[in-house]
């Protein structure tokens, strides 16, 4: 439970191909199921809380922090006073700051990636933050649906600190017993789609700030707790299951009116939609992959959709140096570098965001194809127009010399590649 591993793709960028490696683990008090995590801006990850602790039920108040270029985690302390953090929502802020909230109240907190403390936020929460989950938007408010609250949903300003109603979902979206709700995801559109865990969905409108009842999941279907990954064509893939927690599960596509069933992977029918788990790969491609903390199902598969991106969602480069060094670091910007959406989502459980660039580096004569490790990104914020925002990257040590493409990817869509000289 707190062994982590890498999966890296071949030399021509295949995933399916790729190489699994272990690396460090993390203390070994701690190994959770069903907790939130992000990427920060240096690189580094954080994971707190869960509500499992080696498969025991603990609501636990630990975190640690992961170093991907020392392969290290240290440990962090939780909020004062917090005796739990459990399954909490946690999201990364335009300004780069993780912020989560309490599963059994309403206080929330900031995190200091450099003291590595928590100062509270948050002012006039309607209801505690038990099963919700966090939706980042363009001009970076934070929009989350109610799980105890009826059908309101509310909207987190990070200047002010303030919480408000963002209006009536219309439908019930949460499970009235469990609370239990799906993931809530941004199309490149202007709209949100906050899937349900009844068969009810609602999209969120980012520019009028209402909300419309999507249509309802096929075949008595819903998302009580359960992932879904932006395609790089603006649809949607869910995975989905009758009731709650209950099999077989089911993959749909939903294009922002209707849903259409996509193929299942070998084991998804004898699964229910929380053991399931998407991560939105630099191919476009998605990750798919069993996650019920047992072994009783090993399956990690790769979706890949046929739909293309608008032209207009791409990344732009607008000023990288025309020549690089092996094991050097170097600045590119541009535009859109982290794309119109975090990508995956899941909810309380399980957060897999990517809105934050990747470099990619392709010899002009092999084809051969390496990434570099990205950092200090200018911004987090989604939907950033034409702003110019920047991100540094490091050249790998092996990549083969001489002229190469690099391209900037957000959310597997690549930007035009430009073509440097590697020395």
């Amino acid at each position: 439970m707190n062994n982590w591993w890498r999966l890296t793709p071949d030399i021509n960028g295949s995933y399916l191909t790729g190489t699994w490696s272990q690396l460090a683990s993390m203390q070994s008090s701690y190994g959770p199921l069903y907790f939130a995590s992000a990427v920060l801006p240096d690189g580094r990850v954080i994971v707190e809380g869960g509500e499992y602790n080696f498969l025991s039920f603990a609501e636990t108040n630990r975190g640690t922090i992961y170093d991907p270029v020392a392969d290290s985690w240290t440990p962090v302390n939780p909020p004062v006073g917090w005796g739990e953090i459990g399954d909490a929502p946690g999201v990364v802020l335009p300004d780069g700051t993780f912020m989560m909230g309490q599963i059994s109240s309403t206080r929330q907190v900031l995190f200091n990636a450099t003291t590595l403390t928590w100062t509270p936020t948050g002012i006039g929460k309607a209801d505690n933050f038990s099963e919700e989950g966090f939706c980042l938007l363009p001009g970076g408010s934070v929009l989350l649906v109610d799980c105890a609250n009826g059908t309101n949903s509310e909207k987190f300003n990070p200047a002010s600190g303030q919480w408000s109603s963002a209006g009536s979902t219309i439908v019930q979206l949460p499970d009235a017993g469990s609370l239990e709700i799906g993931p809530h995801i941004q199309r490149p559109n202007g709209t949100s789609v906050a899937f349900g865990g009844t068969i009810h969905n609602s999209i969120y409108n980012f520019s009028t700030g209402t909300w419309s009842p999507g249509p309802d999941f096929p075949g008595g279907n819903d998302m009580a707790d359960a992932p879904g990954c932006l395609l790089p064509d603006g649809n949607i893939l869910v995975f989905t299951s009758p009731g709650i927690f209950q099999p077989p599960g089911t993959f749909f596509i939903f294009d922002g009116t209707s849903f259409t069933q996509a193929p299942n992977t070998r084991t998804g029918a004898q699964l229910t939609s929380y053991k399931g788990r998407m991560l939105l790969l630099p191919t476009g491609q998605v990750l798919s992959l069993v996650a019920d903390g047992r072994r009783s199902y090993i399956d990690v598969e790769v979706f890949t959709s046929t739909g293309q991106p608008d032209p207009a969602w791409r990344p732009t480069i607008s000023s990288v140096p025309s020549t690089l060094t092996r094991g050097s670091s170097f600045q590119i910007s541009g535009t859109q570098f982290n794309g119109f959406s975090v990508g995956t989502d899941y909810g309380d459980d399980a957060t897999m965001a990517t809105n934050y660039p990747l470099v990619r580096l392709t010899n002009s004569a092999t084809g051969h194809v390496f990434y570099a490790r990205t950092h200090d990104h200018s911004t987090m914020a989604i939907a950033t127009g034409n702003a110019i925002v920047s991100t540094m990257f490091d050249v790998p040590p092996n990549v083969e010399t001489g002229p190469t493409r690099i391209a900037v990817l957000a959310n597997g869509i690549a930007s035009r590649p430009r073509v440097v000289t590697i020395q």
